[in-house]
C-alpha cells in the first residue's frame, strides 16, 4: 500500500498545503503557544526557531518501537529546539541548548531519499512541530525524487488541531507523547499551562485521520496512531487518567508504549518530586491499570 501522500494527494495538493503552512509563520500560530511573531524575521518565539531548519542528526534508528524499526530501522531525523520546555528532557542539549546544524529544504529532501535508499521503513520526524512548514516543502521535493515510504510524526503531543488538519493524508503514522493529565504539571514542568486540554484534542484529531495502528504481516506498521506515555515518579504524569482517556475517548485497540525509563535529567534535580527514578511498583501499577481497562497493545506485562 502506498503512503497516503501518494495515494490521496497530488504534488499540487502538497504544494498548496506547504503554502498554507508557510503563511502561518508570518504571525506564527503553528503550535498552541501561538507566539504570533514573524518567524521570517525573528527566532524569539517559544521554540527559538526562525525559518531556517536546524537538525541534530539523522539515520536508521533501531531503538524505536518494533513496528517502526522492522529489519532495517526507522529513518529518523532529529530536529533541534522544541515547542515545549520539559525540565527533565533527556535530549536537553538538542531541545533546550539548540545543538544542531542548519539544513536547507533541499538538503532535508535529500536526507529523506538517502534514508529510503538505505532501506529504512519510514521517515521518522522527531520534534517536527515548529519546522512542519519547511518539512512539507521538503516533502514536495522528495516526492518528486521518488520518496514512497510512510511519514511518522513523532511529537510531544502539544499540537494545534488546525495545523494537524493541514497534515491529513500527509502523515501516515502519528506518534505523540501524552505527558500529563493535569494542566498544572504541564505548566510547572514543561511551560505549557494548557497541556492536558490541548493534548486530548490533538490526539483525537490524529486518531480521526489515521485510526488504530495497522501492522503488516512483516511486523512493520504503515499507518495509524502509536501513543507514548512516560511514567513519572509520584504519579506526576497522572497515568490512570491518561489511560482512561485513551480507553474511553480514543480506542481500546490503541497501541501504547508505557515507558519506565524516567531518570532525573537536565533540571529535574531542582524539583524534589522529580528527583528520583520511578520504582518498580509504580511501573507495575501503570501496567495493571492499562490491563484492567482492556488496553492490550504496545506494552509488555
Amino acid at each position: 500500500m502506498l503512503p497516503s501522500y501518494l495515494e490521496k494527494l497530488t504534488i499540487n495538493d502538497l504544494i498548496e498545503r506547504s503554502v498554507l503552512l508557510n503563511n502561518k509563520l508570518a504571525s506564527c500560530n503553528i503550535c498552541p503557544n501561538e507566539c504570533n511573531i514573524d518567524r521570517k524575521n525573528s527566532n524569539e518565539g517559544k521554540c527559538r526557531s526562525g525559518t531556517d531548519i536546524i537538525i541534530s542528526g539523522y539515520g536508521p534508528h533501531y531503538g524505536e518501537e518494533p513496528p517502526l524499526v522492522g529489519k532495517f530501522g526507522s529513518g529518523t531525523i532529529f530536529f533541534t529546539n522544541c515547542n515545549m520546555a520539559c525540565v527533565f528532557c533527556q535530549n536537553y542539549d538538542i531541545s533546550h541548548l539548540g545543538r544542531g546544524s542548519y539544513c536547507s529544504v533541499e538538503q532535508l529532501a535529500d536526507i529523506m531519499i538517502l534514508l529510503q535508499d538505505g532501506g529504512c521503513h519510514n521517515i521518522n520526524l522527531v520534534s517536527p512541530t515548529h519546522f512542519i512548514s519547511q518539512i512539507v516543502s521538503a516533502l514536495v521535493i522528495a516526492v518528486e525524487k521518488g520518496l514512497e515510504i510512510p511519514i511518522v510524526y513523532n511529537c510531544g503531543g502539544y499540537e494545534s488541531v488546525e495545523t494537524l488538519q493541514l497534515l491529513r493524508d500527509i502523515v501516515d503514522i502519528y506518534m505523540p507523547d501524552i505527558k500529563y493529565s493535569d494542566n498544572e504539571f504541564g505548566g510547572k514542568f514543561s511551560e505549557v499551562i494548557d497541556y492536558w486540554d490541548v493534548v486530548r484534542s490533538a490526539v483525537s484529531e490524529m486518531y480521526s485521520q489515521v485510526g488504530d495502528l495497522h501492522i503488516k504481516p512483516n511486523g512493520v506498521t504503515d499507518r495509524g496512531l502509536l501513543i507514548r506515555h512516560l511514567v513519572l515518579p509520584n504519579n506526576l504524569a497522572g497515568t490512570q487518567k491518561v489511560l482512561e482517556f485513551i480507553r474511553n475517548e480514543i480506542s481500546i485497540e490503541t497501541y501504547i508504549n508505557i515507558m519506565d525509563q524516567y531518570r532525573p535529567a537536565f533540571q529535574a534535580g531542582k524539583y524534589k518530586e522529580l528527583n528520583r527514578a520511578i520504582t518498580n511498583d509504580e511501573f507495575i501499577a501503570a501496567l495493571d491499570k492499562a490491563k484492567s481497562l482492556g488496553l492490550h497493545r504496545g506494552f509488555e506485562y
